[in-house]
């Protein structure tokens, strides 16, 4: 297979955060330091080498970029201060704006305006429907409480409206993603190989994709394990209260107030928890930069602690307010809130931050795969 050199890819990527990469000489202290690289995929100085050459098509079949999670060993003992971790994230930005076959991620990741205005445009819309949409159906809040003394929320929001939205929202998000995520199956397993993987080879491995979702045993081998602690928590928080208000609202957005060991109200309370206790770890670690990985933060990264604090805070007010009887309280923070987490769902799950929840399991998928390839 003939490889072109491509030039201009410097360019294509100074705009996803990457910075200079001459000043690495390859001398290999990063991929012998790294705890996750291993025979056959060695990073970052592989990538970076692809890089400097200008391998465009080859860097965007590797699947090395999603496997390292930035534990910082490499930029800490970089005799150069190349930064090695801090260019694996920014190729990590690039290839999802490569998998994304809209265009849309590139934009956001490269251009404030556009991530902004689309927050923007989809907030201003939130806050149009519960205020003119729906009261023009008819459909008005009221201050009469429950027998228990909470907010009657449903006769604000609509269960049943709300969760048609919802469907179509997860519709939506799960198509775009779900098409990426095959655009980059395309690209690592298909299109710039001569192997080819056996169908059960696929079902066998199949199980890795799941049990590095749900556990993520690879963070667990760099050298700071409070960094698994934090990133598992902030996931499993994020994907537990995901799941409940997508696929379980009727059950979640009730107006009866359920006891505090309830499942309902339990689920919610670890999964606020496992929010802030991520958010707090990133956030005091950027202010503080007393950490490699938190020494470089590119604006996207920002955002999404924003969204993701906001939508953490506005909830929180929700359930207190709810439960309090405080009913204009409870939906000025739930317009609030769900101006938040429309766009964040929207944006920052198939073309942003989020996505990487699913393309680096599935990376280890891929990358077993590779590893079980035959020739064509």
């Amino acid at each position: 297979m003939s490889v072109r050199v491509q030039p201009e890819l410097r360019n294509q990527l100074i705009q996803f955060g990457i910075g200079d990469w001459n000043a690495c000489y390859h001398c290999g202290t990063c991929t012998a330091m790294c705890p996750l690289s291993e025979e056959g995929f060695l990073f970052p100085r592989k990538k970076i080498r692809l890089m400097q050459m200008g391998l465009k098509d080859e860097l965007e079949a590797s699947v090395e970029p999603w496997l390292c999670y930035y534990c910082g060993d490499c930029s800490t003992s970089c005799p150069r201060d190349a930064n090695p971790g801090e260019l694996m994230m920014s190729l990590r930005r690039y290839l999802t704006s490569i998998y994304d076959w809209t265009g849309l991620s590139k934009k956001f990741y490269t251009s404030e305006i556009w991530e902004l205005g689309f927050i923007l445009v989809f907030a201003a819309l939130v806050v149009l429907s519960f205020l003119v949409i729906l009261p023009s159906f008819g459909i008005n809040f009221t201050r009469d409480l429950t027998p228990e003394g909470g907010v009657k929320i449903n006769s604000f929001a609509p269960i049943h409206i709300v969760e048609t939205f919802d469907w179509i929202m997860a519709a939506i998000v799960a198509s775009l993603l779900i098409s990426n995520i095959l655009r980059m199956y395309y690209k690592i397993i298909w299109k710039y190989g001569n192997t080819k993987v056996s169908l059960w080879v696929h079902i066998r491995e199949f199980w890795l994709l799941i049990f590095n979702f749900v556990v993520q045993p690879k963070f667990n081998k760099c050298t700071d394990k409070r960094y698994w602690l934090s990133h598992w928590f902030l996931m499993s928080g994020y994907t537990i209260m995901f799941i409940v208000i997508v696929v379980y609202l009727p059950w979640f957005q009730t107006e009866k107030i359920l006891p505090a060991w309830n499942p309902q109200r339990s689920l919610g309370y670890y999964a606020t928890f496992g929010l802030l206790f991520g958010l707090f770890v990133a956030i005091i670690g950027r202010f503080q930069k007393k950490d490699i990985k938190f020494q470089f933060s590119h604006i996207s990264d920002w955002l999404f602690l924003a969204m993701l604090t906001l939508t953490a805070t506005t909830g929180i007010l929700i359930h207190i307010f709810r439960i309090n009887g405080m009913a204009v309280a409870t939906y000025v923070s739930y317009i609030a809130h769900m101006a938040v987490l429309v766009p964040m769902i929207l944006i920052e799950v198939p073309f942003s931050k989020w996505s990487h929840l699913a393309y680096r399991p599935f990376a280890v998928y891929f990358q077993q795969l590779k590893k079980y390839a035959v020739p064509r």
